[in-house]
Order: structure tokens, then C-alpha cells, then sequence
């Protein structure tokens, strides 16, 4: 088996950190440049990655998330926000920034931007915020498999009032909008949870080929 499923076997939802484990800087650095690295439609990467390392916010998050201890045990607690507001504008920041990394003239651009930006406009502001919100899946998905190259353990999480995390974190005010969290950390000697077998259907359950 490879190294890689060998630690996407290895890790788990962690139910219980050690609270006086932390992430080294430089495997924080990993971690962020996975998320940084993940893909998103067309690349756009609608959303923001709040790290909360305050200990007095993160009682504050935990207050609204159901009591869950991971969010103030764990190393690092991730949020990933949606963009609520993506229009034009980041179609336009996206486009210079394709300009100025591969050297294209914007002009060259032109056709994929009002493709993009006709895509964007077109959706209802629910719909923009579903789109945006599942784009931050993808990334939730690069930063699991990351941590587990890194036998750094991480709980997704989708038990919280988000409405309550936007104003905790001053989302409303930056136009953002918590969508999932991932607590990251190492998990404790007593999570019992460590020592059950991976509950997965089998691929001819989970795979059809055509």
C-alpha cells in the first residue's frame, strides 16, 4: 500500500486533542500552502482561510458550536469563509493576477473574463454562496489529506452556528460567510476514537464503472 493510503488510513475525526501539542511554524507553513494550492472553479478560489489561534476568541467560537471541544483543544482551528460578495471585482483581481504570473496581456484575457463574469453575474446571491461555499470543500479536502502526510490530526466540522461565527470573526464586515471549520492538532492519548477500524463501503459498493 502507498504511503498515502497508508495515512488517509491512518487518520480519523478526531474527537479529543492534546491541548499542549501544537503545530510547528514550518508544518503550519505546509498546511496553508496545500489549502493555497487546492483547485477551484475556473481558479477563482472564492473564499478566505481564518486561522484562530486566540484562546479567548476560540471559547468565544466553541460557546457556538455545540460545546465542541475541538475547536479550543486543537492546535489551530481553520475556518473557511465564503466570498458572499464575489461580482466583477474578483473576476478582475483574478484576471491581473493570471496577467502578471504568466506574463499574458490582460487583452488576451478578455474572452475567459466575460465568461467568468457573465457566469457570476447570472447567479441568484443564494446560489453565489452555495457556489462559493463548495468551492471551500475542495480546499477542506487538500488540507485533511496534508495533515495526514504530515500525521497532523484534523476534524472537519460542520456542527456550528455560522451566522453566530460571522460575527464573532467580523465576517459580515468583510463580506465573508463561515462555511466549514477543521480543528487541526494531535490527537490525545484517551480519544478512544484512534483505536476503531475505518468504516468505508467497499469500491464494488461505492465505485461503478461504464
Amino acid at each position: 500500500m502507498s504511503t498515502l493510503l497508508n495515512n488517509l488510513n491512518w487518520r480519523y475525526a478526531t474527537k479529543q486533542y492534546d491541548a499542549s501539542k501544537k503545530i510547528s511554524e514550518n508544518d503550519l507553513q505546509t498546511l496553508k500552502e496545500a489549502i493555497r494550492l487546492s483547485a477551484s472553479s475556473y481558479g477563482l478560489q472564492p473564499y478566505k482561510v481564518v486561522i484562530v489561534e486566540n484562546p479567548e476568541l476560540r471559547e468565544q467560537l466553541k460557546a457556538v458550536g455545540y460545546g465542541q471541544t475541538q475547536i479550543t483543544d486543537a492546535s489551530h482551528l481553520f475556518v473557511f469563509a465564503a466570498d458572499a460578495n464575489l461580482g466583477t471585482e474578483s473576476v478582475d483581481q483574478y484576471i491581473t493576477n493570471i496577467s502578471e504570473t504568466r506574463g499574458v496581456p490582460t487583452d488576451a484575457l478578455a474572452g475567459f473574463s466575460d465568461m467568468m463574469k457573465n457566469v457570476v453575474t447570472n447567479l441568484t446571491a443564494d446560489a453565489k454562496n452555495t457556489w462559493s461555499a463548495k468551492q471551500t470543500y475542495i480546499a477542506l479536502g487538500n488540507l485533511l489529506s496534508a495533515a495526514a502526510e504530515l500525521k497532523i490530526d484534523a476534524t472537519p466540522m460542520e456542527g456550528f452556528n455560522a451566522a453566530a461565527f460571522n460575527e464573532i470573526l467580523g465576517f459580515d464586515k468583510l463580506g465573508l460567510s463561515a462555511a466549514v471549520i477543521a480543528a487541526v492538532g494531535y490527537r490525545h492519548d484517551a480519544d478512544d476514537s484512534q483505536h476503531y477500524k475505518k468504516v468505508r463501503k467497499s469500491q464494488e459498493e461505492l465505485f461503478i464503472t461504464l
